[in-house]
């Protein structure tokens, strides 16, 4: 199964290089592609002068337009068996990726969740991990769930079923997107125990509490056209 590494990139020259050597080193098959959404801090031309690595794709988009936006673009440039989403941030740990795969290949879901919360390896603020955790129990409630984590960066999609959940908010709601979609498919999304260093807004953390009002109302939008 080869896997599609999704980076979608907004200003993270600090940390771009570091991200994609600990990406390049874990040992699955796979290809990276990074979609730079209109970075201004110097990490396009850090992606530009860096070497050029056969696994390593690179889409620029022009202006900004948000997370969404850049995943859509790396889903539809996608060329392997399964898609994963990776920040750029260093808050998720790519040595996961091994696990994420056994767990897909081995259940025989379409759907795999690296969960923040299961096992008590993540560590985030209080506010955040507070936010996430009503959102996750909204989700739940709204759609029958049992997860512990709806907004992990980490979703593991076979690529069939990604490309027709037809994905198509710009914003970080793109999370609540794939997560209901997922769940009014009926999909079983099987969850497993990630490593999560979560960095503060003073560090570069972008998303912020206008983004889980966002998330609150699309979750209720999606259950309600569902």
């Amino acid at each position: 199964m080869k896997l599609s590494v999704i980076v979608p990139v907004y200003n993270e020259n600090k940390t771009i290089r570091r991200i994609l050597s600990v990406i390049r080193s874990v040992p699955v098959d796979k290809e990276i592609l990074v979609v730079d959404d209109g970075s201004t801090d110097g990490t396009r031309e850090t992606l530009k002068a860096g070497p050029a690595y056969p696994d390593v794709r690179v889409i620029y988009h022009e202006k900004n337009q948000g997370k969404g936006a850049a995943v859509r673009t790396g889903i539809r440039e996608a060329r392997g068996d399964a898609i994963l989403i990776q920040d750029a941030d260093l808050e998720y740990d790519p040595m996961d990726y091994p696990a994420l795969l056994d767990s897909l290949t081995k259940s025989g879901a379409n759907v795999v969740y690296g969960s923040r919360f299961l096992g008590k390896k993540g560590v985030s603020s209080f506010w955040h991990r507070g936010v996430n955790q009503f959102l996750t129990l909204l989700t739940n409630l709204l759609f029958g769930a049992r997860l512990t984590d709806m907004e992990t960066c980490y979703k593991l999609y076979r690529a069939p079923l990604l490309r027709s959940l037809d994905v198509r908010s710009d914003g970080f709601e793109i999370e609540v997107e794939l997560a209901a979609k997922t769940l009014l498919r009926g999909e079983k999304v099987v969850e497993v125990p990630i490593a999560y260093k979560g960095r503060s807004f003073h560090e570069g953390k972008k998303i912020g509490w206008r983004d889980g009002f966002k998330a609150l109302f699309a979750l209720v939008r999606y259950r309600l056209s569902g």
